[in-house]
This record gives structure tokens, C-alpha cells and sequence, in this order.
């Protein structure tokens, strides 16, 4: 066996690792089923068709709050139900807080 024929032996088998690991890494996460039967339309798809991540929706969500027309004050427009007294004493710190100046 000549350099020459070892080394394209090599290449081979490279090349044929390479299409192996290759395939392996295409089957990870499974079959994705195509989200249109178009191809065209598949960029539009990932790319939210013009929804800017979106920022519209939430735009129009917060103008709904601002402007009061759906109550979101407490869920399900219930306020929380007072709290219990707690029963327990608190003592005075070790150290007194020095204030802010």
C-alpha cells in the first residue's frame, strides 16, 4: 500500500464519519413537521409574518389596561381576603439603624 492510497483511505473514511456524525445530529430532536405545505411561506412563518416579536399585541394589552376596559386590579375582580394577625412578639434590634444622611 502506497502514501498516497493510505491517505485516500483516510479521507474516505473521514468523509464517511463526517456524513455519519452529520445525520446523527440532523435526527436530534425528532421530526419537525412542516409548518406550511409551502416553502415560501416558511421564513414568513419563523419571522412571526410581521409581528414584531410581538410588541403589538402587548401594545394593544397595555392600552386595554390604561384605559381601564378590562378590570385588572385583582384577579378575577376579588380583592385578597384580609390578612390573620400574627401572633408572634418582635424585639428591638441589637444595633440601632443609623439614618440616612
Amino acid at each position: 500500500m502506497s502514501f498516497g492510497q493510505e491517505e485516500r483511505e483516510e479521507e474516505t473514511l473521514a468523509q464517511e464519519e463526517a456524513e455519519a456524525a452529520a445525520a446523527e445530529a440532523a435526527a436530534i430532536g425528532g421530526e419537525v413537521p412542516a409548518d406550511s405545505d409551502d416553502p415560501a411561506e416558511q421564513p414568513l412563518i419563523e419571522a412571526g409574518e410581521g409581528e414584531a416579536e410581538g410588541f403589538e399585541l402587548a401594545e394593544k394589552d397595555l392600552e386595554d389596561i390604561a384605559s381601564h376596559g378590562d378590570q385588572h386590579r385583582f384577579p378575577d375582580n376579588v380583592p385578597s381576603p384580609p390578612e390573620e394577625p400574627q401572633q408572634a412578639e418582635f424585639g428591638e434590634a441589637d444595633e440601632a439603624i443609623p439614618p440616612d444622611e
